[in-house]
């Protein structure tokens, strides 16, 4: 099942509804900046490697800002938005599902919570069992990357059963939680995710002040 169509229209519906002045999670950004951060890695190439390649990211953080601050009224970033929801460009990559699938729906679902969640009073969304299945499938996918920077071995555990070892040391804490809350751990957005943790006090706490994610 397709689940980033489906995400892109909530992400979009989100963001309408927050405006372009609202805070996220984004260090730095309204959403008016993240906005244009949506709208370029799907549109302009440049931006896009510039996400990946560290030497580019300099470029990449212009260009959003440069878009962000023509987005000044209600008209304009509403309009950028709609052609967001609207899909990538005819001719782009992500015309592919399988590519648009790994590309976005972490993205997406990301970024939706990192709107909903930098308000002093959000809940967690309930997520289709198939949807937090397929959330759960990407994450494990790039869990070791998430976690590099850890100093730990990091066990990833669902209340359901399911586990996944991200990364293997002499020492190990488990993270526990719905699969949405650990994606949002694991992208270091560790202070807005609603999990427990399973280890020695100690490594538990050098986990809390860890740097996670990319």
């Amino acid at each position: 099942m397709h689940f980033v169509d489906p995400s892109r229209e909530v992400l979009a519906e989100t963001l309408l509804a927050a405006g372009p002045d609202s805070p996220t999670l984004c260090e730095g950004w309204q959403t008016r900046d993240l906005a244009a951060h949506l709208y370029l890695r799907e549109r302009k190439a440049a931006v896009g490697i510039g996400l990946l390649v560290k030497g580019l990211a300099k470029a990449s953080d212009k260009a959003t800002a440069k878009l962000a601050a023509k987005l000044d009224s209600p008209e304009a970033y509403a309009e950028l938005v709609n052609t967001f929801r609207s899909g990538p460009p005819a001719l782009s990559p992500l015309r592919i599902k399988a590519l648009d699938e790994s590309s976005n729906l972490i993205e997406y679902f990301v970024h939706t919570e990192d709107i909903r969640r930098a308000g002093d009073r959000w809940a967690p969304r309930a997520l289709d069992e198939a949807y937090s299945d397929a959330l759960w499938d990407e994450l494990i996918k790039r869990a070791a990357i998430l976690y590099r920077g850890v100093d730990l071995g990091i066990v990833l555990v669902r209340p359901t059963g399911p586990r996944h070892v991200a990364k293997r040391a002499p020492v190990s804490v488990a993270i526990v939680g719905d699969p949405g809350e650990l994606l949002m751990h694991a992208h270091g957005r560790t202070r807005h995710a609603l999990v427990t943790f399973e280890g020695q006090p100690d490594a538990v706490a050098l986990l809390q002040s860890a740097e996670v994610g990319l």
